[in-house]
């Protein structure tokens, strides 16, 4: 019995009808094609893995497998096509992209790609027509009408551009930047009459804006109709009369066209309002100062600054700018208060300070010079040029020993500035010198004179002490002869000259010089030009014209040292 069955199952194999053994083909074969799917759908997803990973080299090969395998899968191009334009491979990036669309033409992100990819080849014709294509297409994609227009725009096709603008007005209303972006294209065309009407209609939608009233006027008077910007603003100004910005350009307008005294009212008021910020009002005086004339200035100018200092009395730039227009206007005193409020509130204005302590210099207020200078050092003390003013001070008082360690410490800090460094070593030259420390004080001269050998004030110095030492005295005569050969009518030069001269008792020679400074600057000449000349003459025998001459520096300095025994005794005392 087993023998017969076997025979019989197989037989039954064997004899099988053929429709049973092609449907058992088509199981097996249906079979693998699924397993081919579900190895492509695991390629896949480990590249999504990588590619969320940022491991693009390794999302790319997974990808690729399972591209592959099926090669119809839309998704998969537009995941290559992402990673290949990020490496800036774009022309292949751009086949994966279109090959994405053609596989399903009804996934947006696909055309954005493909339009972006386009764009980064500069391609922007292929880029606009992606978009056209997208938003014919696919409903909801209206917003993507934005970056078409902005296409066009890229290409000069402006018409192309106010259609699709239109297009968006449609869909999403009326939007600020779509009336912004088809006035520049009607200004573009030169038809003024449509900007000004796409403006319009922002204008009328939103009467108490003023910024659109302000952008119609801005393009009224970059076409040169002032009039009409003029019109429009006075009748905004009527039903909004605290509109500070449009009375300020309104003011303007009247400004520049001669209407100075209706102009006057119009920027008092806007001064004097606190809606227009600060740095506005200060942003236009500084222009006043380089635009108006003195006479303005030191009546508009000035009443304005009054106004907005007084309108933000705790804004320190408003002080700054009012200090500014008083020390154009020659109002030293005055600028130097302004400058002293500002700093009241604000100490880290450097510059601020340098125009205080200029301005205490300006007016010989020597004792704030110092004072001031010290105040600003504690704030900034890595500034060479605050060294400068506080040992120039020092210097001026006669205070060598306050000034030596000042220059010194600036000079250290200057020495990338040559120029400062060289008027550093010529204030120590006289600092030095004052201290009687005479080698320091002859190399710092030295080291002046070695970056400018024309330093006609070092050159004057520097003779002159050393005929008072009776050191050196033929280098002291070349240095002064030299100072006053290229300023011949200075009286104080020539006077040193005159005096290098008599120490070498060269005096007929230091009478003709002496007599130089009387004939060429005779409001220059002062008392120890008198008593000098009086010396030369004594020791050329001269006694009366001698005591003359002391007697004429008496009354001009009477606390001259030795001039009263000089006088009592007819005699020359040194």
């Amino acid at each position: 019995m087993k023998l017969y069955l076997l025979i019989f199952l197989f037989l039954g194999g064997i004899f099988a009808s053929p429709e049973t053994q092609a449907q058992k083909g088509k199981s097996r074969k249906n079979k693998t094609g699924e397993s081919n799917l579900r190895e492509a759908e695991f390629y896949f997803t480990e590249g999504e893995k990588y590619y969320i990973l940022e491991d693009y080299a390794k999302a790319l090969v997974l990808f690729q497998k399972s591209l592959a395998i099926n090669d119809q899968n839309a998704t998969v191009h537009y995941k290559i096509a992402q990673i290949l334009a990020e490496g800036n491979d774009l022309q292949k990036a751009l086949e994966s992209a279109k090959e994405s669309i053609r596989l399903d033409q009804d996934n947006k992100y696909f055309y954005i790609l493909a339009a972006d990819i386009y764009s980064q080849l500069g391609d922007f014709e292929n880029a606009s027509a992606i978009y056209e294509e997208l938003v014919g297409r696919i409903d909801n994609t209206d917003q993507y009408l934005f970056e078409l227009a902005a296409l066009y725009l890229y290409q000069a096709r402006y018409d192309d551009a106010l259609i699709a603008y239109d297009k968006i007005e449609r869909a999403f209303g009326l939007s600020e930047e779509v009336v912004f972006q088809k006035q520049k294209i009607h200004l573009q065309n030169n038809d003024l009459e449509k900007a000004l009407a796409e403006g319009k209609k922002l204008v009328d939608a939103f009467p108490g804006e003023e910024p659109y009233l302000l952008k119609q006027v801005e393009i009224l008077l970059a076409n040169d109709k002032s009039e009409d910007a003029k019109i429009l603003l006075e009748e905004f100004l009527k039903d909004y009369p605290n509109s500070a910005q449009a009375r300020l350009v309104v003011a303007e307008i009247k400004r520049k066209g001669g209407d100075f005294e209706s102009a006057e009212e119009d920027l008092t008021v806007t001064f004097g309002s606190p809606d227009l910020s600060a740095q506005n009002k200060i942003q236009l005086l500084a222009e006043y100062r380089t635009q108006m004339s003195t006479d303005q200035l030191g009546t508009l100018g000035v009443k304005l600054a009054k106004v907005l200092v007084e309108t933000h009395p705790n804004e320190a730039n408003a002080y700054a700018i009012q200090g500014d227009l008083l020390q154009t206007l020659g109002k030293k005193e005055a600028a130097k208060n302004a400058y002293f409020q500002a700093l009241q509130l604000d100490k880290s204005n450097f510059n601020i300070w340098q125009n205080v302590i200029q301005l205490c210099f300006d007016l010989n207020q020597v004792d704030s010079v110092v004072i001031v200078s010290e105040d600003a050092l504690e704030l900034f003390p890595n500034q060479g040029s605050l060294y400068y003013y506080n040992g120039a001070a020092n210097l001026q008082q006669r205070d060598y020993e306050e000034a030596v360690p000042v220059l010194e410490q600036g000079k250290k800090l200057s020495s990338a500035n040559l120029s400062l460094l060289s008027a550093f070593n010529s204030m120590l030259g006289d600092a030095y010198n004052g201290l009687k420390e005479y080698k320091k004080s002859d190399i710092s001269y030295d080291a002046a004179l070695d970056f400018d050998p024309d330093n006609y004030i070092v050159l004057n110095n520097y003779s002159y002490y050393l005929a008072l030492r009776k050191e050196n005295l033929e280098k002291a005569e070349k240095m002064a002869a030299k100072a006053v050969k290229n300023n011949p009518k200075n009286a104080t030069y020539i006077d040193t000259y005159s005096w290098v001269l008599y120490m070498r008792e060269k005096y007929k020679e230091a009478k003709k010089v002496m007599q130089k400074a009387f004939e060429l600057d005779p409001d220059n000449v002062s008392a120890i030009h008198y008593e000098h000349y009086g010396d030369i003459l004594y020791q050329l025998g001269d006694i009366d014209e001698a005591v003359k001459n002391w007697r004429i520096a008496k009354g001009l300095n009477p606390n001259a040292e030795l001039i009263d025994q000089k006088i009592a005794d007819r005699k020359l005392h040194e």
